[in-house]
């Protein structure tokens, strides 16, 4: 909903951050998770927050790119902005970062998409849900991560994830399908009535994939969540004629576009979504409604995601009735919080944000102060 008197864009801020991990996260070399929190600021004073997420050994983009990109090609692009007019932001954007195969620079952007809707649920004194018309469910179920480097690991794993609880895991697997279909043997036993989602973030090859996607089903997994790299197309397609497990795609899908384009290629059978990939909220939810309309499994996933990304992940997932357990797993493996009222667990699950916006409040002042340039 674009509100045509609203006050056009002041200012654009990017101000890096750092969370400590908690635990082994594959994805994390280092104890912590980079963040830069967004804030975009009117000529009347209204502020909005957003957060990139970006993780170097998942995809390209990292702190300094993310910040460095905001700084100095998207929010130039944006100063003057209607901030309710989201798709003329993200048409500047993308002429400001051009894309590549797909958006260019999506984890930057994402940030700023999130401001930009966070502001219009304030002008419009609603929840991001309600601007889309859409009555959420109160509560998110979330999915353990059991990612582990020896089998002995999983168990006590396992045990951590049930007494804060949690009764639905998804596994880390490949390369090794030996392993994986051990670990699912396990976790499917543990958990004999929870949802088992196997995500191999493109690390199997196709034959063996092939091996190990009957096997893993057979051991208990529900789901597959890219098992192939993406753009490994022709493998995925044989993936999905093989029938042995649902195909969900994410790496690859960053666009309502790219989905489209696997879809009618017949490379999946759903995609476990994440607004931090897909440049924010405006495109998440065209894929969501893409998935929706033409009856494809729609998954809720995350980058890790902290304080605002996980507002904004928990805000659509709500809005839509997502109906399986999302893997959100930044209360898991980051410790520390720059919200004012943190997020907090509620027996493996938690509460979509209801406010104004995105329903969460920086401490700015917190903020500033930890800022690292």
């Amino acid at each position: 909903m674009v509100l045509k008197d609203a006050p056009p864009v002041r200012s654009i801020e990017a101000l890096p951050v750092r969370y400590p991990v908690t635990g082994y996260f594959r994805f994390f070399p280092k104890p912590e998770r980079p963040a830069v929190f967004v804030k975009v600021t009117c000529e009347d004073g209204t502020t909005g927050w957003g957060q990139s997420v970006p993780i170097p050994t998942w995809s390209y983009e990292t702190l300094e790119s993310v910040t460095g990109t905001i700084r100095q090609y998207l929010a130039p692009a944006l100063l003057g902005l209607n901030p309710t007019d989201i798709a003329e932001a993200h048409r500047r954007m993308n002429r400001a970062i051009a894309p590549s195969f797909s958006t260019g620079m999506p984890i930057a952007k994402s940030g700023i998409d999130m401001a930009l809707h966070d502001i219009a649920g304030k002008l419009a004194g609603k929840n991001v849900a309600a601007l889309w018309n859409r009555r959420p469910v109160e509560k998110i179920t979330l999915s353990w991560t059991v990612n582990v480097r020896t089998l002995d690991e999983a168990d006590e794993l396992l045990e951590a994830g049930r007494r804060l609880g949690y009764r639905h895991f998804n596994i880390k697997v490949a390369p090794e399908p030996k392993f994986d279909v051990e670990l699912a043997r396990r976790v499917r036993k543990f958990a004999p009535d929870g949802w088992l989602w196997a995500d191999a973030n493109g690390g199997y090859d196709l034959d063996t994939a092939l091996a190990a996607l009957p096997k893993l089903r057979d051991a208990g997994v529900d789901v597959m969540e890219q098992p192939l790299p993406p753009n490994r197309l022709s493998g995925l397609r044989e993936l999905k004629k093989q029938g042995a497990l649902p195909i969900l795609l994410d790496e690859g899908v960053v666009s309502v576009v790219d989905l489209e384009e696997f879809h009618k290629l017949g490379l999946m059978d759903g995609v476990a979504m994440k607004p931090a990939r897909t440049a924010g909220l405006w495109d998440a939810r065209q894929q969501v409604e893409y998935l929706e309309k033409h009856g494809l499994m729609f998954l809720g996933s995350g980058l890790t995601d902290p304080d605002v990304s996980l507002a904004a992940s928990l805000v659509l997932y709500g809005a839509y009735g997502l109906k399986h357990p999302a893997a959100l797993n930044g209360l898991q493996f980051l410790a520390g919080s720059w919200l004012k009222r943190p997020f907090r667990l509620e027996d493996g699950g938690l509460r979509v944000p209801s406010g104004p916006g995105l329903g969460v409040e920086v401490d700015e002042e917190k903020l500033r102060r930890d800022s690292q340039g």
